[in-house]
């Protein structure tokens, strides 16, 4: 695994700052190979944001950047993001 990686778990807490549900149950499509996975069981890529990618063919899903007191989302690789409500 590669020393960057960690899996989608670990924005849990990032995203529950946004989004009123729990999001590492909440499921998305990937837009490159159709995939379908728990936000928690994608790849989360730290640098100076953090990056998810699908697990089956590396896409871009998600983009995060914390940067006080704003939050940025990008979701230029995902094609359907489902969430319990």
């Amino acid at each position: 695994m590669d020393a960057l990686m960690l899996d989608g778990n670990a924005a849990a807490g990032l995203l529950q700052e946004v989004f009123a549900v729990e999001m590492t149950t909440a499921v998305g499509t990937c837009d490159n190979c159709g995939a379908s996975e728990a936000v928690g069981a994608v790849h989360l890529y730290r640098g100076a944001g953090i990056v998810l990618r699908c697990p089956h063919c590396d896409n871009v899903l998600v983009k995060v950047v914390h940067d006080e007191p704003r939050l940025w989302i990008a979701f230029p690789g995902v094609r359907a993001l489902a969430v319990r409500v």
